[in-house]
Parts: structure tokens; sequence; C-alpha cells
């Protein structure tokens, strides 16, 4: 089998010493995923895709959809909810060679443990715990995120989410009792199975379909898990094989490499948005922007041009220049970020809707923006010891006024500013709960997440129950 192959189904299959700091992040990364779900099901763009693929199909021991009455097999359950999690581009964050959100793992891990829980309480045997869950949400997120830190496949015009499917097979593999052969089975045909284009991300296409991939992606894991578990070979040189090989098809004979051993370093440092739905790379500057609102907001009129700093990557993925035709497009523009923190002081979903967009003066703004690449940020962003996303902002205006310099080296979401970040963080939970859920229901949440041995040692089940809504999305 493929080395790599070979070394992600070996973690998958023996690793079980998270670091204290890994385990605590973990739990702060499973609340805030279930409350950017929970939060998605406001929107009718979301929910008109979720629910069985057959109307009133029943399934035994099924997977809870939290937030819905819905009850599916794990694999559709994965989709349910991998894409309720990543729709409002709000969950956790990963920036390096390649960008992705490690929590979209979280939607075929959970669906999968809820129904493996299930069946083993019906035949009475033990459960998993919400410790075994994230122990196993550890994993996802360090094979996803170490494969990402030296191999870019946007690059080449390829979609994150091939990582989710990577990472998603293996930890189903293992959490189905496979043996080492077969969680590298597993892994071998998502290699071969590739994954998507960029094309959604990008203009003239960008689309809704960014906000399901990564729900595709993990569903398409737990399935792969599934056939392998009933027996399905994989396949050796997936990786490696002359001309057929993932290696000689997409990057010219290069081989992917592991920079680091597989551990719980991706979790330490994983990023999170802590209050503004957008895309990552905007975070700083956004955070720039709502700081200059204060003293620009009542002469946006007399601005002539707008300086953003940013890094190269930034630059590549949201530096984007000409008509914005949906939420998807706008909520991945650094020029629209930027015009709605000058403009408004803060930023929600709702100012990607098109109501908010008509508003002539963000297109004013946006139109008045340079975005420049420093090469120090983008070294930055790069050095593992840092891992910064800085951005600075300077406003000029035309009677040859300007603002002061506002730079921001880390977001809050930053590892350096976890503990101004995690009292946030809650805050944002409970928003994000907050049109499902009744108070009682969601103060149970936050204490819960915020109680190491009371939660870890509760039945997955149970945890997904604690989600049932006060008005639930009904199927059909």
């Amino acid at each position: 089998m493929d080395d790599i192959t070979e070394t992600i189904a070996e973690y998958a299959y023996t690793w079980n010493s998270p670091s204290v700091e890994a385990l605590g992040t973990a739990r702060l990364c499973l609340a805030d995923a279930l409350g950017c779900a929970i939060a998605a099901l406001n929107y009718p763009a979301c929910t008109k895709l979720l629910g069985p693929i057959v109307p009133e199909t029943i399934v035994p021991h099924g997977c809870h959809i939290p937030g819905t009455n819905y009850i599916l097999d794990p694999i559709c359950g994965a989709f349910n909810l991998g894409s309720m999690i990543r729709w409002l581009d709000y969950n956790d964050t990963w920036l390096a060679a390649e960008w992705g959100h490690p929590s979209d793992n979280i939607g075929g891990i959970l669906a999968l443990m809820d129904h493996l829980s299930r069946k083993q309480l019906a035949f009475k045997t033990p459960s998993f715990t919400c410790k075994e869950l994230l122990l196993s949400i550890i994993k996802a997120y360090e094979i996803q995120g170490i494969l990402a830190l030296t191999n870019s496949f946007n690059r080449i015009g390829f979609d994150h989410v091939i990582l989710v499917k990577i990472a998603t097979a293996a930890v189903a593999t293992a959490l189905m009792k496979g043996s080492r052969r077969q969680i590298a089975d597993a892994i071998s045909n998502a290699w071969v199975d590739v994954g998507s284009l960029r094309t959604y991300r990008h203009a003239p296409n960008v689309g809704s379909r960014k906000s399901w991939a990564a729900g595709d992606a993990t569903s398409r894991g737990v399935q792969f898990a599934w056939m392998t578990m009933k027996g399905e070979m994989g396949y050796k040189t997936a990786l490696t094989a002359p001309k057929w090989g993932f290696y000689d098809v997409l990057f010219k004979g290069k081989p992917l490499t592991l920079e680091r051993p597989l551990g719980s370093y991706v979790m330490e440092n994983i990023l999170f948005k802590v209050a503004f739905p957008a895309e990552f790379h905007a975070q700083t500057a956004l955070e720039c922007a709502i700081a200059l609102h204060p003293k620009v907001k009542e002469i946006l009129h007399l601005i002539d041009f707008i300086e953003i700093h940013t890094q190269e990557a930034a630059i590549r993925i949201i530096d984007k220049k000409g008509p914005l035709n949906n939420p998807a497009d706008r909520d991945h523009c650094l020029q629209y970020i930027v015009a709605i923190g000058l403009l408004h002081g803060t930023l929600n979903a709702d100012h990607y809707e098109d109501s908010a967009a008509a508003n002539p003066m963000i297109i004013q703004l946006c139109n008045k923006m340079k975005v420049l690449e420093n090469p120090h940020y983008t070294s930055d962003y790069h050095k593992a010891e840092k891992r910064s996303i800085a951005a600075a902002l300077k406003v000029h205006f035309k009677e040859g006024m300007q603002s002061e310099v506002i730079e921001i080296e880390y977001p809050l979401g930053h590892r350096f500013r976890r503990d101004e970040g995690i009292p946030l963080l809650f805050k944002k939970f409970k928003n994000n709960l907050s049109n499902h859920l009744n108070k009682s229901q969601i103060e149970l949440l936050v204490q819960l997440f915020k109680k190491e041995f009371h939660f870890d040692s509760l039945p997955v089940s149970t945890l997904v129950d604690l989600f049932n809504p006060k008005d639930p999305i009904k199927g059909d």
C-alpha cells in the first residue's frame, strides 16, 4: 500500500493520546459546528436539500439530524449534517498550502457514531461516549490539516473537500472496527475518487454548491468506510501507479508529503470564526474595517480610495472585481466583506442576502479598493510557529486626508487569542441556537460543553437528543 495511505491508516487505527489542550479545543469545535448547523436551518436554500433521498424512508436505529425530525441512514445523514455545518461559512478553518474546514468531517463522524450508538443501545451493549467522539474528531482534523500543510489542490483547480473525504473515510472505517488494512482500503478508494473542481467557488460560476460540497465529501467518506466493511477491495498504488495513479494524473508525478508526524497539532492550532461568517482570509481585514467604522461612517462619500494589505492566499481566493451574483459569491469577496465592515461596523449572514447587497454604497466602496500583497504577511502565514493571517487597512479621502493605518496580525479565532475568543465563541453558540431551542435547553448545552467530566462520559446519542428543537424542521 502507498506509504502515505499506510501512515494515515496506522494513525487512525492506533493513535489515542491527545493533549489536554486538543481535547478541550475539540469540545469547542463540536459545539461551534453544531451551533452553525442549527443556525443554517433559518435558510430555505439549505433546508430544501435536507431529509432522506426517498421521502418517508424508515431507518432502524438511524441517526437523528439536530434541529429536525429526520432519522436517516448515516451516509445520507452525513450529507445532511455536513451541509448544515458548512452552509453559512461560519465553521472553523485551517489555512496552509491548502485551505479547508476540518469540522466538515463532523457531519460524517457524528452521523455514523449516532447511528452506531443507537444500535449498540438497542442491543444493550456499551455506546460510544462523547470523549470517543472528540478523539475521532481530533484524528479527522489532523489527517485533513497535515495533508493541507504542504499539498495544494487549489493550485491545480481541485477543491479542498477531497481531504474531507480522505479524513472521514479513515476515521469512519476505524469507528466501524476496521483493521489497518481495511482503513487503508477505504482511504485508497477516496484517493481514486479524487474530488470536485473548484469551479463553483470562482467567478463567473460561484454558487451554493460550495455550501454542500463538504457534506457530499464527508458522506462519501462514510460510504467508502461502509463498502470496505462489507468486503470491497482497496487499491495499493492508488497514489503511485505509473500513468494512472493520483500523482501522475494530477501532480505530474510529484508526490504528496506529510510535513510533520500525525498527532494533535491541527486541533491545537485550529482557527475559529468567532464573530463573523466570512471567508477566513478576510477576517483580519474585516476587523480592521470595523475598527475604522466609527471614524469614517459619516464621511464614506468623501473616500477617494482604500488600501487593503493582505497575504497572497487572500488575493488568490477572495480578491474579486465585478458583479457579485448571490450570497455564496459575496461571502468569498474581500472587498464586499470590508465594505460591510466600514458601512455597518459589523457583519452577519443576512448582509450577504440580496436585500442587503442592494445598497449602492457597497459597490461604490468595493470599486474604490486596492488590494495589495504584503510579502511579510505571506511569509508569516506559512510559518508553523505563527500561522498568522495578517491584514492592514488605510482609507484615503478626496481632500488629501488619510485615516490611521489599522493592522491586525492574528484574527480573533486564532490560538494566540483563545482567552479573548472563547467567551465570544459561546456567545455565538447561544445566538446560533436561539431560533430553534428554548433558553433552558441552550443553557444546559452551554454548561455541558464547559464541563469536561460530565460531557466526556455522555453517550453520543444522548448529546444529539439534547438538540431536539422546540419547532423541528419537518420532512415531507
